[in-house]
C-alpha cells in the first residue's frame, strides 16, 4: 500500500524537512490517526498537505465538503476537525478494507453524525449527488481524476474550490512519454489531459502547489463550466 511517489519528492530534501517535519503534526485524536497511518504504512496525505488543508478550510470557512477517496478516514476527520461541529463531509470509497477502517476512525473520533460514507465507485456515485459543496477534495485513482472532474465542477458552488492531490507523479508528469514506464503511461496521459483541460480555462482559476506529490487547486468562477476533454 506504500505510495512510492511520496518518497520521490521533487523538492530539495531540506525543503521537505522544513514543510513536512518542522511543521507540527496534527494533535489530539486526529493526530493519533495520522500516527497510526505512518506506523502501518497506509498512504494518507503527508503532513505538509494536511497542514495546508486544515489552514485553507479555516480561511474559506467551508462547512459542506465532498471527498473522493476516503482511505482510513484521516483527511475526512482532519476536515471535520478544521471546520467545526456544524460541518459535514460526504466521502466516497469502493474498497471494503478501507471502508471498515474509516468507519472505525469516525467512531473513534465521535464524528459519525458529521460524515456520510458512500460505498461504491465514484464514477457511479458522483452523478447521483446534488450540490452545492463548498469544497471538494479528490485523492483517489489518479487516472480517474479527469473523468470525475465534470461532475465535481457541477457539484462545487460558484467560487468554491476543488483540490486534487498527487498530480506530479514525482515530477515525471512533465517527462517525455518514451521515458515513462509502460505501467505508468495511462496515469501519465490522464494527468496531462487534466492539465490540458483546466490550465488556461476562461471559467476556472487554477494554481499548482508543490505539496506532497503535487496539489492542483481549481476554483469555479461561473455557475456552469463547459469542460472540453479530448
Amino acid at each position: 500500500m506504500r505510495n512510492e511517489m511520496m518518497y520521490r519528492p521533487v523538492l530539495k530534501d531540506e525543503i521537505i524537512d522544513l514543510i513536512r517535519y518542522r511543521q507540527p503534526e496534527m494533535g489530539g485524536k486526529v493526530g493519533e490517526i495520522q500516527q497510526e497511518a505512518k506506523e502501518t504504512g497506509v498512504p494518507v496525505i503527508p503532513n505538509e498537505t494536511a497542514t495546508f488543508l486544515r489552514f485553507f478550510l479555516k480561511q474559506i470557512k467551508a462547512k459542506n465538503v465532498l471527498e473522493v477517496g476516503t482511505a482510513i478516514g484521516f483527511s475526512a476527520s482532519l476536515m471535520i476537525d478544521a471546520m467545526g461541529p456544524d460541518s459535514h463531509v460526504t466521502t466516497i470509497d469502493r474498497f471494503d478494507v478501507m471502508i471498515r477502517r474509516a468507519k472505525k476512525t469516525f467512531e473513534k473520533l465521535g464524528i459519525e453524525d458529521q460524515v456520510t460514507l458512500l460505498e461504491g465507485d465514484a464514477k457511479d456515485i458522483l452523478g447521483t449527488l446534488d450540490g452545492p459543496f463548498d469544497f471538494i477534495f479528490m485523492d483517489s485513482a489518479k487516472s480517474k481524476y479527469i473523468e470525475f472532474l465534470p461532475d465535481c465542477l457541477r457539484l462545487v458552488k460558484e467560487g468554491g474550490v476543488i483540490m486534487i492531490d498527487d498530480v506530479f507523479q514525482a515530477g515525471t508528469v512533465m517527462h517525455d512519454i518514451k521515458d515513462i514506464p509502460k505501467s505508468q503511461r495511462t496515469i501519465y496521459r490522464k494527468l496531462n489531459k487534466l492539465y490540458d483541460a483546466v490550465l488556461g480555462h476562461d471559467d476556472l482559476s487554477v494554481t499548482i502547489l508543490p505539496l506532497g506529490d503535487g496539489v492542483l487547486m481549481i476554483s469555479k468562477e461561473v455557475e456552469e463550466v463547459n469542460l472540453i476533454v479530448d
